[in-house]
Order: C-alpha cells, then sequence, then structure tokens
C-alpha cells in the first residue's frame, strides 16, 4: 500500500529534493510496473577465458606420470576458471550458453547449520543457481567496523553453494529493500553530515562505494567470482531504482544510477553486472525485470538476453494483517510463460524466506516470519505442493534447454487468447508452448493435427511438439498438511522462573531533558525499538467536580505507544502496515495535583524503501488532554525527561552472562498480565529433530531470546474478521497479495521459529521481555510436523517419466495417470482417512464423493498405501472393477495421515 513520507521532527530532506511522493512499504510495489525503453546496444564480450591446457604439450613424456600425479593430488583444490559473457538469447558460461533456475536463500535469515540442507533442497527442487542480496547494515556495524561471522558469514555461505554444486548471483546493492530494516543501508550513514540516500551525493557514494569494494575484494581473495574459477556468475549493484526513482530524485538521480552502473564496472569481477528494474542500465550492464509476471519484458537492447531477477512465489506478511498465498498453478504458469516468451534466466524471490530474527525486519510492521509462502517453508521444510509442482515444471523446461537456446522460433494463434511458440533447431529438436492466457474458459486446441486440452490460464510443454509432459494447472504431486505439535517448556515441574520488573518511565539518570516532543528514531538511531517520554502536569480542585470527563489524545508518527498514567498502563496504540502514524482518545481519571504520564514509545522495523525514506520520523507529535472544565491542557510543549531502551537492555538480561545477575528475582509463579516485565526460565531441548517454534500466543508484544540468541519481535496481533480472506483460491488470472488470503480473526503469527542449532544439550535459558502483559505460563515450543498427506490427480493429467523421458522414443500419450503419495523420513502412512475414484470434490481434509464413486476405492488405497513410507496408485488399477460411470473424467482423490 502506498504511503506518505513524513518528515516531522528529522532532518530536513535536501533544498532542492523534489515534492513528496507515495511511499511503497513494498520494495516491489513503487517500480513493478515499470515500462522499459528499447535502445540499440553493444554485446557484453567478457575479458577473461578460461586457462588452457595447450603448454603440457611441451613436456617429456618422461616426467609425465610424475605430471599426472601431481595433477591428481591438486585437482580436488582447483577449479577451472569460467569466462560469463553473454548474447542477446542468454548468459554464456564457458562457451555454452545456459538456461538458468535460480532461487533466492538470504542467508541472514537462517542459521549456518541450516545452509547446506536449504541449499540441497533447493538443487533438488531443479535449481542451477542460489541468489543472495547482501546485507550492509548487517556487515558494517559502524564505520569502517565489519562482521561476518555466524549468520553473517557471507563467504561460508558462498563455499557452501559451490560445495553443492551451484552457482551463484550475488545482489550486492548494497541498497536492497528486501523488507529488511532500512532497506540494508546503515542507520548511522544517515548521521553523516551532509548525507542523502540513494542519489548523486558524494558522502552517500563514498560509503557505498567503498563496501561495494570491500565485498569485491572479499569475494576475490577467496576466489569466488567464475572468472577467478568461483561460482559467483552474476553481481548486482543498486536495487529497483529505475524511473521512479529517476523521476523522483531528478537529475541527480539519473546521474546517480549512471554513476552506480560505472562504480560497479570499475571493480573488474571478471563477470557481468545487473540491474533490476533499471530500464536506462547503460551497456554493458543488463537490465533485468522483477515482478509477477515478467513474459513481456524486454531488456533496453538486442544484443542483452531477458534475465527476471524476482519472481515473487508469495509475498511477506504485516503484523495484524491476514496472511497472502499465491497457489502454485499460477507461480508455474508465469514461469512457462517467461521461458516460452525468451527468458533465460528466472529467479525465485524467494525460494525459502526464513526469518527475520532480533530487529531485522523492516516495513515497518513486517512479521518476524518471512515464509513468503515460499516453496521451501519458514523452517526448511518443502512446502507441497508448491515445491514439487515447480521441480516437475523445471524438470520440463530443461528437457527443451538446447532448442529454445539455439532454435528459431515462431509465433502461432490458436484462438483468440490461445497460442502456440515453437521453437526448431537444425538438429531436427522442436519444442512448443501452449499458452491458454484465458483466466477463465478452459479450451480444446488443434496443434499439428492432434488435439489438446488446455485448462484456462495455463501452459502445456510439448519438448518434442507432440507430447504434453507439463501442464501448470495441473497438480500432480501431493499437498502436505503440517501442524505445530506443543511440548512443555520443560519435561518436569517445578518450573525455575525468574523476573526483572521494569521502572515506568525514567530509570537510572535521564538521557536529556527537552521543551517539546522529539523524533524517536533521531534519538535512538535505531540502538533500540523502545524511547521514554515522561512529563508531569498540574490538575486543580475544579477537575474532580460535575462535568469533567478527561481525554487523552496523542498524535504519532508510528509506530506504537504504551501510555502510563502515574505507574499504572491506561492504554496502547500502533499504527500498521498501511498507515506507521496513528491517532489516541483515551478516556482517563486524573488525580487532584501532580500527575506524571509516561509513553513508551516504539518502533516496529524501519523504513525500508521509497522516496527519502530515511527521512520519515517516528513517535508522539501531539499530546494533550481534553475535556476538563478549565479547557484543554497542551503537554506538547511541556518539558519532557527522555530515556533511551530498557533497563533491561542496558544490562543485556537477555545475554547467557547475566543469567546470574542480581536483578533476576526467582519466583514460584510468575506475574501474569504484568507490562514491563521480563522472564526468565530454564527450558528442555524439544523431543526429536523437527524444526521448533516458539507458541507466544499467550503473551502481548515484545522481545525473545534462547541462549543468549534473539529469536524476534513477538506479537501475535490479530487480523479483522474481514481482511480480504476467501473460502478458496482460485489460480486463474493475474495474481495481486489481496487475492489468496488466509488467517482472517487469528493472530498473523503465532509461532517463531527457533533454530534447533540454537540449543545446548541441556541447561537452556529462555529470555522474555514482555511489554503489556501475558501469561508465560501458557508459552510452549512446538514441533513443526507433517501430519497428513493428500493428493488430487486426474486421468487426463500427463503421465510422462520426466527423469527418464526420451524424444527419440514413443511415449504412450494413453498411459494412466497416477498419484503418489509419501510421508516424511521416519514416517510411515498409518490411516487413510478419504479414498474416491470418481469426480470427488473438495480440496485437502474436506474432501467429499461425487455422483460417481468406485466403492473399491479406499481398499486399493490401503492395499498399496498402508504401512509404507511412499506409495503409488495408478488410476487404471485393476482393483477399481469395471467403470461404474463411463463418460465421466475420472479423478482420484486421497487423503492420508503419516505418523
Amino acid at each position: 500500500m502506498p504511503r506518505t513520507p513524513h518528515f516531522a521532527h528529522r532532518c530536513p530532506p535536501p533544498k532542492h529534493s523534489p515534492p513528496a511522493l507515495h511511499i511503497s512499504l513494498s520494495l516491489h510495489a513503487a517500480s513493478r510496473y515499470l515500462s522499459h525503453h528499447h535502445h540499440h546496444r553493444a554485446p557484453y564480450t567478457g575479458t577473461r577465458s578460461a586457462p588452457t591446457m595447450a603448454a603440457a604439450a611441451a613436456f617429456s613424456f618422461s616426467v609425465l606420470p610424475f605430471l599426472l600425479l601431481l595433477l591428481l593430488l591438486l585437482l580436488p583444490s582447483l577449479d577451472a576458471a569460467s569466462n560469463v559473457t553473454y548474447d542477446h538469447r542468454s548468459l554464456i558460461i564457458s562457451g555454452r550458453r545456459r538456461l538458468l533456475i535460480s532461487t533466492s536463500i538470504h542467508y541472514p535469515r537462517s542459521v549456518p547449520e541450516m545452509w547446506p540442507k536449504l541449499v540441497a533442497e533447493a538443487k533438488d527442487g531443479g535449481a542451477d543457481c542460489i541468489e543472495t542480496y547482501v546485507f550492509w547494515n548487517g556487515h558494517e556495524i559502524a564505520p569502517g567496523q565489519y562482521y561476518f561471522e555466524d549468520r553473517f558469514d557471507l563467504v561460508r555461505f558462498v563455499k557452501v553453494v559451490k560445495d553443492a554444486g551451484l552457482l551463484l548471483i550475488l545482489r550486492i546493492g548494497p541498497y536492497v529493500a528486501a523488507e529488511w530494516n532500512f532497506g540494508g543501508v546503515p542507520v548511522w550513514l544517515h548521521y553523516v553530515p551532509g548525507t542523502v540516500f540513494r542519489t548523486s551525493n558524494e558522502p552517500f557514494k563514498s560509503h557505498m562505494k567503498s563496501f561495494t569494494t570491500y565485498i569485491v575484494n572479499m569475494m576475490k581473495k577467496e576466489q569466488l567470482f567464475a572468472s577467478q574459477g568461483g561460482n559467483i556468475i552474476l553481481a548486482q549493484i543498486e536495487n529497483e531504482y529505475g524511473d521512479y526513482y529517476e523521476n523522483a530524485y531528478g537529475a541527480p538521480g539519473k546521474a546517480y544510477a549512471m554513476w552506480a552502473a560505472s562504480m560497479a564496472l570499475a571493480q573488474n569481477t571478471g563477470v557481468p553486472w545487473i540491474m533490476c528494474q533499471e530500464s536506462d542500465a547503460p551497456d554493458p550492464v543488463i537490465n533485468t525485470c522483477n515482478g509477477f509476471y515478467c513474459d513481456a519484458f524486454q531488456p533496453n537492447s538486442p544484443a542483452k538476453p531477458k534475465l527476471w531477477t524476482e519472481n515473487w512465489p508469495g509475498w511477506f506478511q504485516t503484523f495484524g494483517e491476514s496472511n497472502p498465498h499465491r497457489p502454485p498453478e499460477d507461480v508455474a504458469f508465469a514461469v512457462a510463460r517467461f521461458f516460452e516468451k525468451g527468458g533465460s534466466v528466472q529467479n525465485y524471490y524467494v525460494y525459502h524466506g526464513g526469518t527475520n530474527f532480533g530487529r531485522t525486519t523492516g516495513g515497518p510492521f513486517i512479521t518476524t516470519s518471512y515464509d513468503y509462502d515460499a516453496p521451501i517453508d519458514e523452517y526448511g521444510l518443502r512446502r507441497f505442493p508448491k515445491w514439487a509442482h515447480l521441480r516437475e515444471l523445471h524438470k520440463s523446461i530443461k528437457l527443451c534447454e538446447h532448442t529454445l537456446l539455439y532454435g528459431n522460433t515462431s509465433f502461432l494463434s490458436l484462438g483468440p487468447k490461445q497460442e502456440a511458440d515453437i521453437y526448431s533447431d537444425h538438429s531436427g529438436g522442436c519444442v512448443a508452448f501452449l499458452a491458454n492466457i484465458d483466466s477463465d474458459k478452459d479450451k480444446v486446441v488443434i496443434f499439428r493435427n492432434r488435439q489438446y486440452d488446455l485448462p484456462a490460464w495455463s501452459v502445456s510443454i510439448l519438448p518434442d511438439c507432440k507430447n504434453v509432459v507439463f501442464n501448470t494447472a495441473k497438480v500432480q504431486s501431493q499437498t502436505s498438511m503440517v501442524g505445530m505439535v506443543p511440548e512443555r517448556l520443560q519435561a518436569s515441574k517445578p518450573y525455575q522462573w525468574s523476573i526483572f520488573r521494569e521502572r515506568t518511565g525514567i530509570w537510572g539518570k535521564n538521557d536529556f531533558v527537552h521543551n517539546g516532543l522529539v523524533d524517536h528514531i533521531n534519538t535512538t538511531k535505531d540502538s533500540t525499538d523502545y524511547l521514554w517520554y515522561t512529563t508531569s502536569f498540574n490538575v486543580d480542585g475544579s477537575y474532580s467536580s460535575k462535568g469533567s470527563h478527561a481525554v487523552l489524545n496523542i498524535d504519532s508518527e508510528g509506530h506504537g505507544v504504551h501510555a502510563f498514567l502515574n505507574n499504572e498502563l491506561i492504554g496502547s496504540a500502533y499504527g500498521n502496515g498501511s498507515k506507521p502514524s496513528f491517532t489516541m482518545q483515551l478516556p482517563i481519571n486524573l488525580r487532584t495535583g501532580k500527575n506524571e504520564l509516561a509513553l513508551l514509545s516504539m518502533t516496529v522495523g524501519l523504513q525500508n524503501a521509497g522516496f527519502s525514506y530515511e527521512w520519515i520520523g517516528a513517535g508522539p507529535t501531539n499530546v494533550n488532554i481534553s475535556g476538563l472544565k478549565s479547557g484543554t491542557i497542551n503537554l506538547s510543549s511541556n518539558s519532557w525527561v527522555y530515556k533511551i531502551g530498557l533497563e533491561g537492555e542496558y544490562y543485556s538480561l537477555f545475554k547467557p552472562e547475566q543469567r546470574s545477575n542480581q536483578r533476576w528475582v526467582p519466583q514460584s509463579e510468575p506475574p501474569k498480565n504484568q507490562p514491563l516485565t521480563w522472564y526468565k526460565v530454564n527450558v528442555d531441548v524439544p523431543q526429536g529433530d523437527d524444526p521448533v517454534g516458539i507458541d507466544m500466543q499467550s503473551m502481548g508484544k515484545g522481545l525473545a531470546w534462547l541462549n543468549g540468541n534473539a529469536i524476534g519481535r513477538y506479537w501475535p496481533r490479530i487480523s479483522s474478521l474481514n481482511d480480504r480472506c476467501t473460502p478458496s483460491c482460485n489460480y486463474r488470472g493475474a495474481f495481486i497479495p489481496d487475492k489468496c488470503r488466509t488467517g482472517c480473526g487469528q493472530p498473523t503469527q503465532r509461532w517463531y521459529h527457533v533454530p534447533r542449532s540454537w540449543f545446548h544439550p541441556s541447561g537452556n535459558t529462555l529470555v522474555v521481555f514482555e511489554e503489556k502483559g501475558g501469561d508465560p505460563t501458557k508459552i510452549t515450543f512446538s514441533r513443526r510436523v507433517v501430519s497428513s498427506v493428500c493428493s488430487f490427480v486426474s486421468e487426463h493429467y500427463p503421465s510422462i517419466d520426466l527423469d527418464s523421458w526420451d524424444k527419440s522414443t514413443t511415449n504412450d500419450p494413453t498411459a494412466a495417470a497416477r498419484v503418489q503419495l509419501s510421508c516424511p523420513k521416519g514416517k510411515n502412512i498409518s490411516s487413510v482417512k478419504f479414498a474416491s475414484l470418481g469426480n470427488p470434490s473438495g480440496s485437502c481434509r474436506t474432501y467429499q464423493k461425487g455422483s460417481c464413486h468406485h466403492p473399491n476405492s479406499l481398499s486399493v488405497v490401503e492395499k498399496a498405501c498402508l504401512n509404507t513410507n511412499s506409495c503409488t496408485v495408478s488410476l487404471s488399477d485393476e482393483g477399481f472393477g469395471e467403470d461404474l460411470c463411463p463418460g465421466v473424467t475420472k479423478t482420484l482423490a486421497i487423503e492420508a495421515d503419516c505418523s
């Protein structure tokens, strides 16, 4: 949703800034539908080539055995350099055109112990390549002070990808947006005098160049660019700048974009550079597309290939809103259309979203979960059917790779909204994509004298121009139902709780006193979410007489506030993802004489995108008390006393070395519904090896840590009952984030990922800071487990085995479709809840028999599947008996439990 910048109480924007424009919450929305211009550019040719072995011929045969032995010893440590260039059709790696499936995995949104499995899951899903941003503010924590440990160990991550045999796209940015705090730019840079972000501004450009060079040199030192024998094949500078920001910042914006490209090229990485959403990217930089659909995109030169840097397979979540989902049929449709129309590199943003640990979320109001409805879920589990449906798509496209990249293309209309794109090469190869872009009607088309069934909004892939190996709308893979299974925090009672109660308002010595209200972010510089504003005022005796109804009024730029009157919490108010600013009107009871007002203002992640986003403020801008007979008391210009952060933060009570800090007070039973309270409890490791989340539904809002590791902000904020949810999701037609939502009337995020590697075998400490009050005794760990699997396959679904398919053999198009089910490793199918061959309807867990049902369905499925880890049931299995409903298209629906 667009939002307007707020300049109140922040450093003013430069005098020559254009007027404020609408700002987008997302990194994507501002530039999603930019137009792309066409210019003739010279192709990028590259400068380096792979080393040759020509010199070896000069050696005599007498030393050959010794050299061979030496070569064998050295082989594991030698990687031949790859020359990465491009032409109009694709990237060219080591002299060969490549069609690449790329998948975004952001290293700091998981933990190093998860990286190898995440990368392996992407590779198994058909990925050739991993893509990641580089998160500037996670690395340069102060000017010239760098951090590359733990989750921010970039070199380790790149090497994990390399060890898996995958390529890597490094999006250095270093502005990244990404729903990440401050768009990835360090907050300290905003306070370097004279700095304006992302325009032709010398302090910004100097620091940006310095960091970019630091990262490039780090990669060069480890020999990680393809030109050095590494796996980095592309690098990105800036991020989604393009027409939107060039117009917003005017001539200095255009100059900045051209400078960024020039600065990047001067780094001499030996691999091409890209700029996404940058229609005027200068040669030889490749401009690329971001969006839900990029089939219509064309690069700005006929010499550049068509690359898609961000295909959004879902969308991010915002505290207090329902949760968006993008159907796998639509994701597959978008990918197939892209390759159909000449695309050559497609990257999922994101393939694994992960977790915004600690205070890394942007937005503001982005959730701690960055699950994104991605093919691999936040916890690292495959999301079925999305992961598997896309894997089948990738296999199908790879069958076509050579003909797509080296063949000639032709277009054929098959109807008003039906079409074919045909590729043929000199070796006789022929590939066809048959598309029905009608968002409503299924169609039957004739292509080369054959009849093909095309569901609405779908693409069929024919690697031999005859046989359909995949249709984007026909999901053959199973659906897995995942649940959170609760576990007690400890195996044995009594829990060993300790608490620390924050003081309301000023603790210790105040930071400063000021007449008037100051900007929250300028004051904290994002060192903490919290800032105390405290003041006092007097009420005379007339207040208690009849006719006074006092109301506390607060206007705030965001993001939230807890109001305390005379040490009692009297109310809380927040903005939201669409509008961070808010107002609060709260009836209050004053006492005659002196009253103390303390406002705990808080941020929920800093703005991460938009024109002049770094100037947007937070905190109260107006405070008064109305409804008094004597008139309104204006407190805005009062003397306010300020304190940055919390006492518990100051003493680092969340750190393991503070476990025995004397401020912790042991309690046999912790207090409930008490604001400003720190809780500490010893916890056990949840059993098994399933991923773990912590259930915070019983709490209000705050922060949590395990063994000193920051789990992140928790806030089980409930979405509205009528927040755009639909009982079912129709994949047909163009997707928007409002289209397929679930979870109305429920917390946006109830469970918070706790990586298993953060647990010790014993002696684990959970620390929670609760802002407004909750019941800590109801906090539980939960294991994320697959509880049941479902499938819904019809007889006209493609039945060709993609792994063994060979164009030279005749495929039987009449082979029966089949259902394949599998439980996670170590689990078996324990019961079959539903089975029907006929015309069943519904979705997983709500299947219903139709007018056609074969009575043997359950026994056939139980025979094949019970007590097995995986099973296959053909729709032509003889056990189903004779066809009871001739003329009805048969579908087999199954739901089974795993245990």
